[in-house]
């Protein structure tokens, strides 16, 4: 959002909300996070992107709207998906600072002042962690904890709750982040990879009373699955050569492992190279890693097509000092 220069946001935060099927919540939410918000004595706006409900939350938020210029409502035509959703809210805010939180009140507004403070102390990004969840453990609790785990791991962005929706973010820290498919987990770690400063501050963790849950464990798993999609997008978007070279090589080698096999007991023990099974190993893993190396290129090759094209830089300004980029140059 582009301000004129030495003049204050007419709007400092946006609290944005994907609602899907949740008419029971909205008016003890609402209430609770207009108390909240109030007591921060900042300009704010509350921004509802209906994805799709089915249950009447789309008459509710025209309810909760209808002569209050603070709240925004978004109603899409279909379910497009909570990232969907996510992103049409910050297209539609205005806020200097967002925060983005669930609509089935399990979030806390009371901890938005916590996110904030964590804000001023130099982050861009900072995550909730719902250290106490209020979640069943066993198909929400554990699955959970294994996949911020694994995340962590592979990304090496150390928090304790990536899945947690109560964040909040500088507006320019989203700026260079497209949201896609089931991404909206990872907003935080493309922000991080784009060198925004990423912290985290316990939040509260309410039980659901009202509405179902959308979560299951089929969610975990699609997390999974995106996995190697984000590793790549993050460390090698500008290099994916080195990533499925690695995974190329790795095939070659196991290739080379089993062809040391088959020469071995060719020559040593005198058996037939044909009734070897490794032989066909042999074989299978290296096409496999010399077609994984080639897509490895012809991704290089999209990639130059991709930046050049289009004057995409592959850096992200922060800041500069007596110089004048535009937004373009800056992403």
């Amino acid at each position: 959002m582009n301000q004129p220069a030495g003049s204050a946001p007419s709007v400092y935060l946006s609290v944005i909300l994907p609602v899907y099927n949740e008419a029971g919540n909205l008016k003890p939410l609402h209430e609770a996070l207009t108390g909240a918000l109030d007591g921060l004595n900042r300009p704010y706006e509350i921004v509802y992107c209906d994805d799709g409900s089915v249950d009447g939350s789309a008459n509710v938020l025209r309810e909760l709207a209808a002569g209050n210029l603070q709240t925004k409502v978004i109603v899409l035509r279909r379910n497009f998906g909570q990232t969907a959703a996510i992103a049409a809210g910050i297209d539609a805010s205005q806020g200097e600072i967002l925060i983005l939180m669930d609509a089935d009140f399990q979030n806390d507004p009371q901890d938005i002042p916590k996110l904030l403070a964590r804000l001023e102390e130099g982050y861009d990004i900072v995550s909730g962690w719902r250290r106490r969840r209020r979640d069943p453990f066993w198909t929400k609790v554990l699955p959970s904890r294994a996949a911020n785990w694994i995340i962590s791991l592979l990304t090496g962005v150390k928090l304790h709750d990536h899945g947690c929706t109560l964040k909040a973010y500088r507006r320019e820290a989203l700026s260079p982040v497209s949201l896609y498919g089931e991404m909206h987990r990872f907003i935080s770690l493309y922000g991080y990879w784009m060198g925004a400063r990423v912290g985290e501050v316990e939040v509260e963790h309410h039980r659901r009373t009202r509405g179902k849950s959308k979560y299951s464990i089929v969610k975990t798993f699609k997390v999974m699955l995106d996995l190697p999609l984000l590793v790549l997008l993050g460390s090698y978007i500008t290099r994916p050569m080195h990533f499925f070279g690695a995974i190329g090589l790795f095939f070659q080698t196991a290739a080379g492992v089993c062809a040391l096999d088959v020469l071995y007991e060719k020559v040593v023990q005198g058996d037939k190279a044909s009734h070897n099974p490794f032989l066909l190993l042999t074989v299978f893993f290296a096409l496999v890693g010399v077609q994984i190396i080639m897509i490895g290129l012809l991704a290089e090759l999209i990639t130059r097509v991709y930046h050049e094209s289009r004057g995409k830089k592959t850096y992200v300004i922060r800041e500069t000092i007596n110089l004048s980029f535009s937004d373009e140059d800056r992403t």
